[in-house]
């Protein structure tokens, strides 16, 4: 079982933060990876804990750390979701236990909240097929729009979850191409 447990960057948890975000790399992200001094600016910044932002461990009940969660746009009523898998965590099936932690977490614990969110990279095909089990919805397919390091953008790609969906365990879904010429 995966859960959350909030991260102090600030405090006691600033070395492993700095520590997980530089030796790990998330090829999926716009930013591959990062150098300690980057992380640390970040930390500083309050790039990880402010009004908008939180960030989270997520914890596995046998391996302990696998990743981390950053929840953005805390003051919306529409938060979205940075998640993390360590490189050694990825490929195991945690994916979806972890999705399901974070929606849990955010829907418990913060009643304004009515939709949460998420982007991928159109590439990142096993974070979509995680989201899709999850019970999330594809929301938006913004052509071009994640910058590739060295390459052409690729599409950016939106899920998100209704609270009435996660607490009916029900999924709304809408039609695509609603309006023709």
């Amino acid at each position: 079982m995966v859960s959350l447990r909030r991260i102090d960057p600030t405090g006691r948890d600033r070395e492993d933060l700095i520590s997980f975000l530089t030796r790990n790399a998330f090829p999926f992200h716009v930013r591959t990876s990062r150098t300690a001094a980057e992380v640390a600016e970040s930390i500083d910044a309050g790039a990880y804990r402010s009004d908008e932002c939180d960030s989270f461990w997520l914890d596995d009940d046998v391996r302990g750390v696998i990743g981390m969660v950053l929840l953005e746009d805390l003051e919306d009523p529409t938060p979205l979701i940075d998640v993390r898998l360590a490189e050694t965590h990825r490929g195991h099936g945690l994916g979806a236990p972890a999705l399901e932690a974070i929606t849990a977490h955010v829907f418990e614990t913060m009643p304004e909240v009515h939709r949460l969110e998420g982007q991928t990279r159109e590439d990142n095909v096993p974070m979509r097929r995680v989201f899709l089990r999850c019970g999330w919805v594809k929301e938006a397919h913004y052509r071009e729009s994640w910058p590739v390091d060295g390459g052409d953008p690729v599409a950016s790609v939106a899920y998100a979850v209704l609270r009435r969906d996660w607490e009916s365990g029900t999924v709304t879904t809408f039609v695509w191409e609603d309006l023709t010429l």
